[in-house]
């Protein structure tokens, strides 16, 4: 499962201009993700963890350097192209759930596959079924205000692998819940890791998900201070 390389950075930089300093946010980054990695970039505020998943997951593009998404230069994509590309090929979960509000837990992990097109027919088989892994059953057509916390990342979590991403991206995941609910959630991704191969990368500040990662990046000021792979 190792040697298929979903995410390359060459020398990938960001930086901000604010006022009349440059705030180099990444600092020529170089690494790869591969498949079925359950990955943690990790560091101080300012370290430059959630730029580095805007640049993978195409909400940010590059100032300098290259990013590949399966061997393909996102940087070189037409916002139309990579709009596509994160679409079908990246699942996204956020700290603040970011599911909307009006719609069901149904609803929100339906949404992407109805972008994409799906059959109605298969989208509800995939949809109950994903629901169902995600502990989920029987809370379908609950709004997420009739949720708690750790049943609204649950939905954000179906939503982002129901598409069957290359990798899903997982920006401080465990920061809005109790460590109980964390301590859940986890063990929900990192089961899917192990029986269905889903790539995960995580940027954190939080030890329980670095606790659980096969794969520690630590970064410092944009730059990689050190790469640690765990058996």
């Amino acid at each position: 499962m190792q040697d298929h390389v979903i995410v390359r950075l060459e020398e990938a930089s960001k930086y901000y201009q604010q006022g009349t300093m440059e705030v180099r946010a990444v600092d020529g980054l170089s690494f790869e993700i591969h498949k079925g990695d359950f990955a943690v970039l990790c560091g101080p505020s300012g370290s430059g963890k959630t730029t580095v998943l805007n640049l993978i997951g195409g909400l940010d593009a590059p100032t300098g350097g290259k990013v590949f998404l399966e061997g393909q230069d996102i940087s070189l994509l037409s916002r139309s192209r990579i709009s596509i590309i994160r679409r079908d090929r990246i699942g996204f979960v956020f700290q603040a759930y970011n599911l909307i509000p009006v719609m069901t837990a149904y609803e929100n992990a339906e949404f992407v596959l109805t972008l994409q097109g799906v059959a109605e027919s298969e989208c509800r088989e995939r949809v109950m079924e994903i629901l169902k892994e995600v502990g989920l059953e029987g809370l379908e057509n609950r709004r997420p205000d009739e949720m708690s916390g750790g049943q609204q990342q649950r939905v954000a979590i179906a939503r982002a692998i129901v598409t069957r991403p290359a990798i899903v991206l997982a920006d401080e995941p465990t920061a809005n819940v109790d460590s109980a609910t964390a301590d859940s959630l986890l063990a929900l991704m990192e089961r899917l890791n192990h029986e269905s191969g889903i790539t995960f990368l995580f940027s954190t500040h939080d030890q329980r998900v670095m606790d659980r990662a096969h794969r520690i990046i630590r970064l410092h000021d944009g730059k990689m201070e050190t790469d640690e792979v765990r058996n």
